[in-house]
């Protein structure tokens, strides 16, 4: 059994016991429809074989995103097959309008805005052979017929959910009730000091103001990351390309070649090379929890995030043979932007940030946490 597997089956007797006890683990008092998507996210039973849930590779404990940080992309349910793509958080995930291809693309779900919103992100990792790995809709609603929530799927999703014709209207009725989940509490906090600072109840520190005006400043980062939306989450929504390197590292490196990642211009709405090589804003709630970071899992640490926006243009190219294996990745070079000929050099490059100063972005977006009590 690999290790996500029995991650997996941890986390599904996890939320079997939070049922148990009262459902009050989330400060939210859920809807039949949310308790549904709720019971769904967790089971690790509706992945082929058993042993994956959709929780399993967004974990509430790290955000919403993958526990396993040693791995820049995420292992399916059968060992050894990977995705290609970092698992973004399903945290503040709702906030994201839906897809919109045109003035100005912005919004919707994957790192290239591939499904228009939750809903229909929620169909595909259950059908993904390097996720959950089931082959027909059908087998996902057979699976869900046995779980002890069956009555509560009639209850949502109608008395004759589980006849076969009725397959795809239930497989939707499902993916909308994850979906209604991942808006909830239970997702979606706004418990961190930023909060706090933000109702008047938390003081910043020095540093930690200090990294509030330059986020907004010269270190550019609320150009991308806005920070005066309402709900604050960070983004600006759109799709940027910083210049990221082609990550050589394990699983990457079982592919010969690595396969260049063309991210918005792939994407089936899109389909315009103008568009290659860029990726969705994240949100950077909880962002000290989600690492690796990138859509490639490529940089390790915030440090190592800050430190590239600042001097991807000023420090030496790493060995063209060795990339980001090269072991000067990050201290004394960067290597070649995967996709060069969209690349944004306008913010991103040559902040000219002292290290200090790189600190002071890096204490500020610790204050994106939630979790904390005045």
């Amino acid at each position: 059994m690999s290790k996500k597997m029995v991650r997996g089956f941890l986390l599904f007797a996890i939320a079997a016991l939070l049922t148990i006890f009262g459902r009050t683990v989330f400060a939210q008092s859920l809807t039949p429809q949310q308790q549904l998507g709720k019971d769904v996210f967790f089971d690790v039973n509706l992945s082929e074989p058993a042993g994956q849930s959709c929780a399993s590779c967004h974990d509430p404990a790290v955000g919403f995103t993958d526990p396993d940080k040693n791995l820049p992309v995420s292992e399916g349910v059968i060992p050894g097959r990977f995705g290609t793509r970092n698992s973004p958080s399903a945290a503040y995930a709702v906030f994201f309008p839906t897809f919109t291809p045109k003035g100005g693309i912005h919004g919707g779900q994957f790192w290239d805005g591939r499904a228009a919103d939750l809903t229909e992100q929620a169909k595909g990792p259950f059908l993904n052979p390097v996720e959950m790995n089931n082959t027909s809709r059908a087998q996902v609603i057979a699976k869900i017929a046995l779980a002890t929530y069956a009555s509560l799927f009639e209850q949502v999703c109608g008395p004759n959910a589980f006849n076969l014709a009725n397959t795809d209207t239930s497989y939707n009725c499902m993916a909308a009730s994850i979906a209604a989940f991942e808006g909830t509490s239970a997702l979606n906090k706004f418990t961190s000091k930023f909060d706090a600072y933000l109702s008047g109840l938390y003081t910043l520190t020095p540093q930690e103001n200090m990294g509030r005006r330059l986020f907004s400043g010269s270190g550019k980062c609320a150009h991308c990351h806005d920070d005066n939306g309402r709900p604050v989450v960070f983004t600006d929504f759109k799709f940027h390309n910083i210049g990221l390197p082609t990550n050589r590292e394990y699983p990457f490196s079982l592919l010969n070649p690595i396969p260049i990642d063309l991210g918005l211009g792939v994407n089936p709405f899109v389909m315009d090379h103008r568009e290659d090589g860029k990726f969705k804003t994240t949100h950077l709630r909880n962002v000290e929890l989600t690492s690796p970071y990138m859509h490639n899992g490529v940089l390790k640490t915030l440090k190592q995030v800050v430190h590239f926006y600042n001097t991807r243009d000023i420090l030496a190219p790493c060995a063209p043979a060795l990339g980001n294996l090269d072991p000067g990745f990050g201290t004394t070079c960067w290597p070649a932007p995967e996709i060069p000929q969209t690349m944004d050099s306008s913010f991103v490059g040559n902040l000219g940030l002292t290290d200090a100063e790189e600190d002071a972005v890096i204490a500020f977006m610790l204050t994106f946490t939630d979790g904390y009590l005045p």
